[in-house]
């Protein structure tokens, strides 16, 4: 098994589910796993024809990257076409995140939301990684490459990305593969906007709540593009907007994260 597929499964039975760590120890755990091993508990608890429809995910509080997380799912409802559940991770007694989740089998309808042009072919562009460390990803299984554009007078970030490693057909682990790589610095065109970066540290930040809505099938082995945007910051929490667009330019899924931005109090100067 490829070191991603590993860090996305969970083992258990019933109710009580367990994900392996990330590593490395000390480090803060990636929200990104959090949020993909969070649905893969919950779906162990669903029949397959039900696929995840939307997943809303509260950030409470940061966990260890080097400890495996324990995932407590509750059955909150099963009805003949959808199901719903409740999913705590925690570390020990620690609760780091809450998430309710919905599932629902494919059914007719009308549809929309495909693009006619996509902005560039993502191999013409430099093979970039994350838009900074990310020390829990196997990076040497994912192709990320960034473009960060303001030419329409917006910062808009665009990710392409793909998986390297032989995946098997389960449209389950594709979304999961999916719900953990978008997850990388998602909250990051917030602070982008004023000219700032996570990655230098000058602001408080962090991810505070995640939500993506699955439109349909994801292929985490084929290009797909996930375009950023930040509408609004304000109180120190900023929003982040995204979509999930395969190369033949469907719309998979909509995200939308809160995030910490505040400004870091300044350091007192010592007592004379």
């Amino acid at each position: 098994m490829s070191t991603l597929l590993g860090l996305l499964d969970v083992t258990g039975d019933a109710d009580a589910w367990r994900g392996r760590a990330s590593g490395p120890e000390g480090k803060r755990a990636y929200g990104g796993q959090l949020v993909a091993q969070s649905l893969a508990a919950a779906a162990r608890t669903v029949e397959a024809a039900k696929l995840p429809t939307n997943m809303h995910l509260q950030f409470l509080r940061g966990g260890d990257a080097g400890a495996d997380i324990d995932y407590r799912v509750e059955r909150v409802f099963d009805g003949r076409t959808a199901a719903s559940r409740r999913v705590v991770a925690l570390q020990g007694d620690r609760p780091l995140t809450t998430a309710t989740i919905s599932f629902a089998a494919a059914l007719s309808g009308p549809e929309h939301g495909r693009r006619a042009v996509m902005p560039e072919d993502p191999e013409s562009l430099e093979h970039t990684g994350p838009a900074g460390p990310a020390p829990s990803m196997p990076l040497d299984e994912l192709d990320i490459r960034v473009v960060d554009d303001t030419a329409g007078g917006e910062f808009v970030r665009r990710l392409w990305w793909r998986v390297l490693v032989d995946l098997p057909d389960d449209p389950l682990v594709h979304t999961l593969i999916a719900a953990y790589v978008t997850d990388v610095y998602l909250i990051d065109p917030a602070l982008q906007v004023h000219g700032h970066s996570m990655r230098s540290r000058t602001h408080r930040s962090g991810t505070t709540d995640s939500s993506v809505w699955f439109h349909g099938a994801i292929r985490a082995d084929q290009w797909n593009l996930l375009e950023c945007r930040s509408p609004a910051a304000a109180r120190g929490r900023g929003v982040v907007t995204a979509s999930l667009v395969r190369s033949d330019g469907v719309i998979a899924a909509t995200l939308v994260q809160e995030g910490l931005i505040a400004e870091r109090e300044p350091v007192p100067s010592p007592a004379h």
